[in-house]
């Protein structure tokens, strides 16, 4: 069971705060700061998740954090919930809210657009296939002859040949 959910911001500045257990008000600051100053210490390469400790309740709890751009997600969860899940759940969350704005909140149409995206990278080779693709698409456009000399008054000037580049 998902017993607190906290997203805060860079500046340790509280955006959405749930608890799911009743707590006493300073119980609840508490909670809040030791959240704050626990994921803010780690490093982006470190595993997101982390044992409840004295956090919540003891060892059986569980603390799962993701980083998106200024934002902190964290979840307090007890042992019946997956690490993993929770990491999809906060990335569908991230995904659906962009600048501050609520993009999409049909989960059946954020799923729909995700697979469209990976289809269309599948079928154009990747993001590796990218580059030969737009050379052969540069090679395949019919520009006139590019003047090999260039007259301007007194001014006379010798245009490279480019060909070796295209």
């Amino acid at each position: 069971m998902i017993q607190v959910i906290l997203v805060f911001n860079s500046h340790v500045k509280p955006r959405l705060v749930r608890f799911y257990q009743h707590f006493p008000e300073e119980i609840q600051q508490q909670i809040i700061r030791e959240t704050f100053h626990l994921v803010l210490k780690r490093e982006e390469n470190i595993c997101n998740f982390l044992e409840g400790g004295s956090l919540i309740g003891g060892s059986d709890y569980k603390l799962i954090y993701q980083h998106y751009a200024t934002l902190y997600f964290a979840f307090c969860v007890d042992s019946s919930k997956s690490e993993l899940g929770i990491l999809d759940f906060i990335q569908a969350c991230a995904e659906v809210v962009m600048g501050g704005m609520a993009l999409e909140t049909n989960m059946n149409e954020i799923v729909a657009q995700i697979e469209a995206q990976n289809r269309l990278e599948k079928s154009k080779g990747g993001l590796s296939a990218v580059p030969a693709w737009a050379m052969s698409a540069m090679k395949n456009i019919n520009l006139p002859e590019m003047p090999r000399n260039i007259n301007i008054g007194d001014l006379n000037i010798k245009v490279p040949n480019l060909s070796q580049f295209v």
